[in-house]
């Protein structure tokens, strides 16, 4: 029997994100006497939160029509230049904006951090009531009776590794509400959980994810360009990979890029973080950042399956919203307002229930909003982007993918919609392959991972169980390694995974769980489906001061 202490609100929410806080703030917009209590698995509201960004603020706009004229940290990176760049190995090709339909031209976006524009949320969220519970993490959804949803409890803090309890060991907190929203992020812990428990995505294709990696860099005054954005397809990825890049000039001199790698990708010797780290040696790239510094780095999966794989969104007792959903719009490499959007909505449909008298139903009129929404046109106009570039590559692709887009632009609907494959099953065996050879770092403008992770400031307490749980620790040595080449060390962003040789000279598998950056690209990308993430103690992960 459970000694954990309970608390009742009206509305929890799992994840503190935009999403979430969106949510937050329109139920105390509706009713100030609504009560809300927000969980962040991160140290500090932001702390987790990775987007490259370039940010519509259509989702904004109606959320508060006065932003512009306060402090909201996106006001100072307006968008002003916009670029797309095929790159070969040493060249560059411009694509003409006149070949883009007009939703891809970013006309009226900000770049800028999402981190701080969350923590911003969360302050506002703060003065309006909202009750806000950082280094919390939702590990347990709480049923009640009837199955429907009736809360989360948060992980026990104060286990060791062993199992064992230890001096500091506290019961986790049980959060009741009469709905729960889940704002998780890309490929939720608990937003697993529940689609399976429901079959909310029974009728919607597999979610798909790309892998984002970040840098921030202080660089010359000369060469920065505030409101300057950047995106390149092409090199370094070869066939059988797609992906891209991107170079936000933001304020104070900095740089943020990245790049996104497709975790579709066949040849099991393919490292995301290498492929990021050879894109910046591309002339057009380096030129932009010699002579300057890193400050940052980070990773994140993100949602890119898009309409057709966004899964029923409400359930007895609760709701999925933001990226525990996934709103991504690939094309324009955007979801920050989309999940604020369904954040809003289902705050709207919850609000309505409160009022008269509902708790712990099915949120339908949140499905029907959505469904009637500019987050549903939005999405299908692009559903077969993505999955025409996969099926087709990256140039005929592009091509086809384009000439869809201009047709739904024209609103001349294309009569059919594209289908998705889980992303682990698309790895081949390795004697398909050559190894890919990567270029060492130069420590200038490539670096190695232990020096990235150092720069995420990313901490967990090191005596506590792992939170990258095997189904069978036998499948990483004995079919993972001699088929695949053991993926999970070439695709693993921040080191957490590695083959080392016991006493005895044979290969043993090590997860190294206190490098985690929370990315999710295990859970996803693992051939066998082997690997599952869960959360640690609250407050471990990254510690992202501007992503």
């Amino acid at each position: 029997m459970s000694n954990r202490e309970s608390v009742e609100y009206d509305i929890v929410i799992v994840g503190g994100g935009p999403a979430g806080l969106s949510a937050a703030i329109r139920l105390k917009q509706i009713d100030e006497n609504i009560s809300v209590c927000v969980l962040e698995k991160g140290s500090e509201i932001g702390a987790h939160i990775l987007s490259g960004a370039v940010i519509d603020p259509k989702a904004l706009d109606e959320l508060y029509p006065d932003w512009r004229e306060s402090d909201c940290p996106l006001i100072p990176g307006k968008v002003t230049k916009n670029l797309h760049w095929v790159l070969t190995k040493k060249r560059k090709f411009a694509l003409p904006h006149l070949m883009l339909p007009p939703f891809l031209h970013n006309k009226g976006t900000y770049t800028g951090s999402l981190g701080n524009l969350t923590r911003w949320l969360g302050s506002r969220a703060e003065d309006l009531g909202v009750e806000i519970f950082p280094g919390f993490a939702a590990a347990e959804i709480l049923y009640r009776d009837d199955g429907s949803v009736k809360g989360v409890a948060t992980g026990a803090m104060g286990i060791a590794r062993d199992g064992t309890h230890k001096d500091s060991y506290e019961e986790g907190l049980e959060l009741h509400g009469k709905y729960v929203m889940f704002a998780e992020g890309a490929r939720g812990h608990l937003t697993k959980q529940l689609k399976k428990t429901f079959s909310l995505d029974a009728d919607s294709q597999p979610q798909i994810y790309g892998l984002g990696i970040k840098e921030i860099w202080d660089v010359d005054p000369k060469k920065h360009a505030l409101g300057t954005v950047l995106h390149t397809q092409g090199w370094p990825l070869a066939e059988g990979s797609n992906g891209g890049g991107f170079l936000y000039h933001q304020e104070n001199n900095q740089i943020a890029l990245g790049f996104v790698t497709w975790l579709n990708y066949d040849n099991p010797s393919l490292s995301p973080f290498k492929e990021m780290q050879r894109w910046k040696h591309h002339p057009e790239i380096s030129t932009l950042l010699e002579g300057g510094k890193r400050v940052a780095y980070g990773a994140r999966a993100i949602n890119d399956g898009g309409w057709q794989s966004v899964p029923n969104l409400a359930f007895p007792g609760g709701a999925l919203i933001g990226c525990s959903a996934g709103f991504v719009n690939v094309p324009r490499i955007k979801g920050t307002h989309t999940a604020m959007k369904t954040g809003m909505m289902a705050a709207e449909a919850a609000a309505a229930a409160l009022k008269a008298g509902r708790e712990a139903d099915v949120l339908n009129e949140y499905q029907a909003a959505y469904e009637d929404s500019w987050v549903y046109k939005e999405l299908r106009q692009v559903r077969n982007v993505l999955p025409a570039v996969e099926k087709f590559g990256d140039f005929l692709g592009s091509i086809f993918a384009g000439m869809m887009m201009w047709m739904e632009y024209f609103r001349i609907p294309v009569p059919f919609t594209m289908k998705h494959h889980p992303d682990y099953q698309s790895l081949r065996r390795t004697q398909h392959y050559h190894p890919i050879e990567y270029p060492k770092p130069d420590g200038k403008i490539s670096f190695d991972l232990p020096s990235s992770v150092f720069l995420s400031n990313t901490n967990h307490e090191e005596d506590q169980p792992v939170h990258l749980q095997l189904t069978d620790p036998s499948i990483p040595v004995e079919q993972e390694l001699p088929i695949y080449d053991g993926p999970s060390q070439h695709f693993c962003p921040a080191g957490v995974y590695e083959y080392i040789e016991d006493e005895a000279g044979n290969p043993k598998f090590q997860i190294n769980a206190q490098n985690c950056v929370h990315c999710k690209t295990c859970d996803i990308k693992d051939p066998f489906q082997n690997i599952t993430w869960v959360v640690p103690e609250g407050g471990g992960g990254p510690n992202y001061p501007n992503m």
